[in-house]
């Protein structure tokens, strides 16, 4: 992106949650990475080094547009607990996973605006986010984004279970 995002109208304040709900994400991705690229060598930390850029442009897109909509972004936090210990390339790869499973389930909010712009824009990202999560794990999600339980109806029961 080298640009905001401009909204087509006015932003409401549910729009406004749903984007500092993915800057939170990017935000927090922006810190796990250098985690992650610290554990690889090789083709694994250029990967790293890449999806780390494509996140800092994403919170920097994201930033830029929350100001332009009149918010103020909610700055990232000084540090960040990590969802598992990383003391491998083999977890520094399963972390990349489930940083692109959060980012891309943050930007299923977008999705579900009615604003056009803000709409192209979160599916967007959870399509890159679903290709780099796809390319760290080797496999795919039906529904990137999206809990396996929350594709089933209640009281049925789902072929789909949760990523593990």
């Amino acid at each position: 992106m080298t640009g905001p995002s401009m909204p087509s109208g006015p932003v409401s304040p549910q729009a406004i949650a749903k984007l500092q709900a993915a800057l939170a994400a990017e935000q927090a991705a922006c810190y796990a990475y250098g985690v992650v690229g610290a554990y690889l060598s090789g083709a694994a930390a250029a990967m790293a080094d890449s999806d780390w850029v494509a996140h800092e442009l994403a919170r920097d897109n994201l930033v830029a547009t929350i100001t332009a909509a009149g918010a103020d972004p909610v700055p990232a936090a000084v540090a960040y607990q990590l969802p598992i210990q990383v003391h491998s390339p083999a977890q520094a790869t399963a972390l990349a996973v489930i940083l692109e499973e959060r980012v891309a389930q943050a930007y299923t909010g977008l999705v579900g605006l009615t604003d056009l712009t803000l709409r192209a824009l979160g599916a967007r990202q959870l399509r890159d986010a679903a290709l780099r999560a796809a390319t760290w794990s080797h496999a795919t999600a039906a529904f990137p984004g999206l809990p396996g339980s929350s594709l089933s109806a209640p009281g049925s029961t789902s072929a789909i279970s949760e990523p593990g």
